[in-house]
């Protein structure tokens, strides 16, 4: 028999949702994008196009980033997702790639951005000493209209920097 309900761990917390089409129920057609903004009210990650082509909507799930708007929350059962909220620690604040993006100015209007951060995130968990290339593969799914790219590779370097430092 096929189980009625999806768990998923977001940003440590973990979520139990009863899969149906009755009221508060997650439909199975229901998408991660959609779960996470209007459900947990996580709304740092942007749905854009829908088709997962811009990559607005990028998160983390166990450990890859992922377009969460091509994705169904049902299919994300005991799924470990971290999305741009989950990123600042309550004890040491900002992540070093999000204030390396500040420091840098390597934003405009900011739509792109959390998807943007969480793709290179992504790729320095798996490696944190990524080579030029290695960084402009990992954003190849992130479309930004507003920012130049340099300030956006300068700011990922300079992360990849500091933890050659350490």
């Amino acid at each position: 028999m096929k189980k009625g309900y999806t768990t998923l761990t977001v940003n440590g917390t973990e979520y139990k949702f009863s899969v149906g089409n009755g009221f508060g129920e997650i439909s199975p057609s229901e998408t991660l994008s959609f779960t996470l903004r209007e459900r947990l009210g996580l709304t740092g990650s942007k749905e854009s196009c829908g088709e997962g082509a811009c990559g607005c909507c990028t998160v983390i799930m166990n450990d890859d980033a992922v377009t969460s708007c091509m994705l169904l929350t049902v299919e994300c059962d005991g799924k470990n997702i971290v999305t741009i909220e989950g990123l600042e620690s309550p004890e040491f604040g900002l992540d070093p790639l999000q204030q390396a993006f500040i420091d840098e100015y390597a934003f405009q209007c900011g739509y792109c951005t959390p998807g943007i951060i969480m793709s290179a995130k992504a790729l320095l968990m798996a490696n944190p000493h990524p080579s030029e290339d290695e960084i402009k593969e990992s954003l190849s799914g992130n479309y930004c209209r507003c920012i130049s790219h340099y300030t956006v590779l300068r700011a990922i370097n300079r992360v990849a920097a500091e933890s050659k430092e350490v």
